[in-house]
């Protein structure tokens, strides 16, 4: 049954507060929720958990590099899944920008399978960017992380640009000051920022992201030496091989803890952009809370992830649920 909105004369006044009643009523939008799911797919969170843990006993790098995925599709335009769009003929997506070249692809493939399972069971329910939140949160806790709550609603993006990445996401060649103004930008404050930071407790960088500090004659003073070695030798054909990576923690690569502080002071960090948080007079003290005290990094790491995982969501009509998490239900968008 349709319904028929009466016109109303162009003389007729119509009150101010009126009109603002309509455009609320028009342009709100839904607010996230623990229990967005829970009458119209109540199985969701254990689809999604189902799916990823399994993709991560078969593969252990996956909860890394879904970390790493989730950072960097919330840090450009907001946790709303574009980074998971795929190149076409009409659009460069987010993931062909250079600087996300390198995210591995177990991460692309957990949210694939936790996405085709959900289509089985609550078919356009479920959005890829909640899958993406949930799935991030499900791996680090499986690999000793906290467990954090994660609110629920995110709406997928309609835009996927590859010239929005640029200046959007720290490089690991960045200077402290540098990364701080990026999160400032963002909302972040330097404590956040650095307890973001300790997510590269798990996960593996490329040689060429730190090969500065490891070639030519002089090494980088801030490099334990026998480190440094071994970086070279393991290094010593990346420019032949692109793939060739070490573990960003060289103690405990596959828990997540509090280790990546600790090798800082021992010379154990791997990117420039780490190893300057300890000499930065802003973020050393954090660093050194974390490296002595676990459960405050945990606590702090905690709080920056759920203001991380709520970054530039979009809700209501600011988006959609994707039938698919790399295109769009547009193609031609």
């Amino acid at each position: 049954m349709t319904t028929t909105i009466p016109s109303i004369p162009m003389a007729a006044a119509i009150p101010s507060t009126l009109i603002l009643l309509i455009l609320l009523s028009t342009t709100s939008e839904a607010k996230l929720s623990l229990d967005y799911y829970k009458s119209t797919c109540p199985k969701a969170l254990d689809i999604i958990s189902s799916a990823v843990v399994n993709k991560q006993i078969n593969n252990p790098t996956t909860a890394a590099a879904t970390v790493r995925l989730f950072f960097h599709d919330c840090f450009v335009g907001g946790c709303d899944a574009s980074v998971l769009i795929t190149s076409n003929s009409f659009n460069r997506a987010e993931r062909d920008a250079d600087i996300n070249l390198s995210l591995p692809g177990d991460a692309f493939d957990g949210i694939v399978r936790a996405k085709s399972a959900l289509e089985l069971s609550c078919p356009g329910i479920v959005s890829c960017a909640d899958i993406l939140a949930v799935a991030t949160r499900d791996l680090i806790s499986m690999v000793g992380g906290p467990f954090y709550p994660v609110r629920l609603g995110r709406k997928d993006s309609f835009i996927s640009k590859s010239t929005l990445v640029e200046g959007n996401l720290p490089r690991p060649t960045m200077s402290v000051p540098q990364m701080i103004d990026l999160f400032s930008k963002k909302g972040f404050t330097v404590q956040e920022m650095v307890a973001l930071s300790g997510a590269h407790t798990i996960g593996f960088s490329h040689c060429k992201e730190f090969a500065a500090r490891i070639n030519g004659s002089v090494v980088s003073p801030s490099l334990n030496p026998r480190y440094a070695e071994g970086l070279k030798k393991a290094c010593a054909n990346y420019k032949s091989d692109s793939t060739i990576a070490v573990f960003n923690d060289v103690m405990t690569h596959n828990k997540f803890d509090n280790m990546y502080f600790q090798n800082l002071p021992r010379g154990l960090g791997l990117l420039a952009s780490d190893e300057g948080m300890l000499s930065d007079p802003r973020t050393a003290p954090f660093v050194r809370l974390y490296a002595m005290n676990q459960t405050a990094f945990f606590d702090d790491f905690v709080h920056a992830m759920e203001k991380l995982s709520v970054y530039g969501v979009k809700t209501g009509r600011r988006g959609e649920v994707r039938r698919r998490c790399d295109e769009f239900n547009n193609l031609t968008t």
